[in-house]
C-alpha cells in the first residue's frame, strides 16, 4: 500500500509517500480502507518530537479516519467487509476499572490512533474491532472524517468537565481550529452565548455562521477587555482553551468569578505562568481535559446523523501531498478541517 512517513523528526520535509507493507492485524483487529484522513496538530507534534515521547520510527501520523471495511476476523458478527464506517481515534486496554466504566480515555494505557501506533496516512489501517462505528449516512466520507477527534474532545471538555448550562458565556479561543468550530457548535447547542476569538474578519464572519454571538479578532482588540464589555464586566462563565502559553493569562483574566477554564491542549506551548491571585480570588476552576470516552462520541455522532452538529472542511489534500497539508495548519491559515484523501 501507499502511505505517508516520517523515518526521523523533523520539519515537513520528512514526510515521505512510499510504498509499505501492508498491515497485519492482531486478534481483534480489523483493516479498513482509508477513504479520508483529517489532520490534527498531534500529528505536527509528533513530525517534529515530543519530550519524553517515544514514537516508534518509521511511522504514519493520521488520527482521524473515514473509510470501508476491507477485512473482518471470522468470529466477527457485527461488522461487515465493505461497511462504510469511521474510526473512534482513542485506543485502550477495554479490561480496567476506567474503560469498564465508560473512562476509557483515562485508561493507564490510553493511545491515540496515528500517535504511538500507526494512523490513517495510508491506504490501509488497522483499528481494534471495539473502534468501529457506522458513518453517518448523511455525511461524506471527508465530512465524516473531518469530526471523531476535535468534536469527541470539545464535547467531553464542555458537557463533562465543564457541565455546560444554558445561557452561560462561553469564549472559545482559535475558532478557526478544529476543536474551536467544535466548540462553538456544541456550546450553541446547549443554549449558552459564544464569544469566539479569531485572526482575521473572514474567520470571524465564519464564526458567526457557525453560531458565534460575538467575535474577536485577537490580533487588533484586546480580547480581557472585549470579554468583559460583551458580558457587562463579569467575564466569561467557561473558557475553551487549547491555544497554551500565547493566551493562557488572558483566559485567566477573561473568566467570570466561578468561572471555568477547561484546557486540552498548548499548541503554543505548555510551559505558561499562572498568576494565583485570580485562581484563588475568583474562585475559578482549571480544568484538564483529554479526548473523551468511546461513549462519548457514539452520542456525537447522533448529533450529526440528525443534522444537529455539522461538519466544517478547509481543504482536501491528496495524501501525497501531505507536506502541503500539515503546512497550510503550521501556518494557521485553515478554518475547519484540514482532509487527506489516498
Amino acid at each position: 500500500m501507499k502511505a505517508v512517513r516520517f523515518h526521523q523528526h523533523g520539519g515537513t520535509e520528512v514526510l515521505q509517500y512510499e510504498e509499505v507493507e501492508d498491515p497485519k492485524p492482531n486478534r481483534g483487529e480489523v483493516v479498513v480502507r482509508v477513504k479520508a484522513c483529517a489532520l490534527n496538530h498531534l500529528d505536527i507534534w509528533a513530525r517534529k518530537g515530543l519530550p519524553n515521547v517515544k514514537i516508534p520510527l518509521p511511522h504514519i501520523s493520521g488520527s482521524d479516519v473515514a473509510g470501508t471495511v476491507e477485512w473482518v476476523p471470522e468470529d466477527e458478527n457485527s461488522i461487515k467487509k465493505g461497511m462504510d464506517v469511521i474510526v473512534s481515534p482513542g485506543l485502550s486496554c477495554g479490561r480496567c476499572e476506567k474503560c469498564l466504566s465508560g473512562m476509557d480515555n483515562q485508561c493507564r494505557n490510553y493511545s491515540i490512533l496515528g500517535y504511538q501506533v500507526d494512523g490513517g496516512y495510508a491506504e490501509l489501517v488497522k483499528v481494534p474491532v471495539q473502534n468501529i462505528v457506522e458513518k453517518p449516512e448523511n455525511l461524506s466520507y471527508v465530512e465524516a472524517a473531518s469530526f471523531p477527534l476535535v468534536f469527541l474532545t470539545a464535547h467531553h471538555m464542555l458537557v463533562r468537565r465543564a457541565g455546560i448550562q444554558a445561557g452561560e458565556y462561553v469564549l472559545v479561543l482559535a475558532a478557526g481550529s478544529g476543536v474551536g468550530v467544535a466548540a462553538i457548535q456544541i456550546a450553541k447547542l446547549y443554549n449558552a452565548y459564544v464569544i469566539a476569538t479569531a485572526g482575521d474578519e473572514e474567520k470571524m464572519r465564519k464564526a458567526e455562521k457557525l453560531g458565534a454571538d460575538f467575535t474577536i479578532n485577537h490580533y487588533k482588540e484586546d480580547v480581557v477587555e472585549s470579554v468583559k464589555k460583551i458580558t457587562g464586566k463579569r467575564g466569561a462563565d467557561i473558557v475553551v482553551e487549547h491555544v497554551g502559553k500565547a493566551t493562557w493569562e488572558k483566559s485567566i483574566r477573561a473568566c467570570a468569578t466561578g468561572g471555568r477554564i477547561v484546557t486540552c491542549g498548548a499548541t503554543t506551548g505548555h510551559d505558561a505562568v499562572t498568576d494565583l491571585r485570580y485562581v484563588f480570588n475568583r474562585e475559578i476552576s482549571i480544568l484538564g481535559s483529554y479526548m473523551g470516552g468511546k461513549s462519548e462520541l457514539l452520542r456525537v455522532v447522533e448529533l450529526f446523523r440528525k443534522g444537529k452538529l455539522k461538519p466544517v472542511v478547509d481543504s482536501v489534500f491528496k495524501l501525497s501531498d501531505a507536506a502541503l497539508a500539515q503546512r497550510r495548519m503550521e501556518e494557521s491559515a485553515h478554518f475547519g478541517k484540514i482532509v487527506l484523501q489516498p
